[in-house]
C-alpha cells in the first residue's frame, strides 16, 4: 500500500521562501513520475510540477523560474523548492504518487 506523507508547508511573507518534502512508502519509487498539485479557497485544483522518473521536470507558468522539483530517490523523496513566493500562492499543496495523494501541507504568503 503506496502512503505519502508531506511536510514543510508555513506562513511566509511574499518574497520569501519555503521547500516542501513528500515521502512515500510502500512502493518502487524511482521509476514513476511524481506531482505536486494546489488547491485556493474557492478554486480548483491545479497541477503545479511534476518530475517523471528519468528527472524530466513540468511546470506551470505560473511558477516557472520561480519553483524547482526534485526528487531522491534513495530517500522516496520529492522536493518543491519556492522561492520568490506571491501571495497568489497560498493554497494546500498536495504531492501525487499515481492514484494516491499525500495529505496536504498549507502555504500561506503574506503581503
Amino acid at each position: 500500500q503506496v502512503r505519502l506523507v508531506e511536510s514543510g508547508g508555513g506562513l511566509v511573507q511574499a518574497g520569501g521562501s519555503l521547500r516542501l518534502s513528500c515521502a512515500a512508502s510502500g512502493t518502487i519509487f524511482s521509476i514513476y513520475t511524481l506531482a505536486y498539485y494546489r488547491q485556493a479557497p474557492g478554486k480548483q485544483r491545479e497541477l503545479v510540477a511534476s518530475i517523471t522518473g528519468s528527472g524530466n521536470t513540468n511546470y506551470a507558468d505560473s511558477v516557472k523560474g520561480r519553483f524547482t522539483i526534485s526528487r531522491d530517490n534513495a530517500k522516496n523523496t520529492v522536493y518543491l523548492q519556492m522561492n520568490s513566493l506571491k501571495p497568489e500562492d497560498t493554497a494546500v499543496y498536495y504531492c501525487k504518487f499515481l492514484l494516491v495523494w499525500g495529505q496536504g501541507t498549507q502555504v500561506t504568503v503574506s503581503s
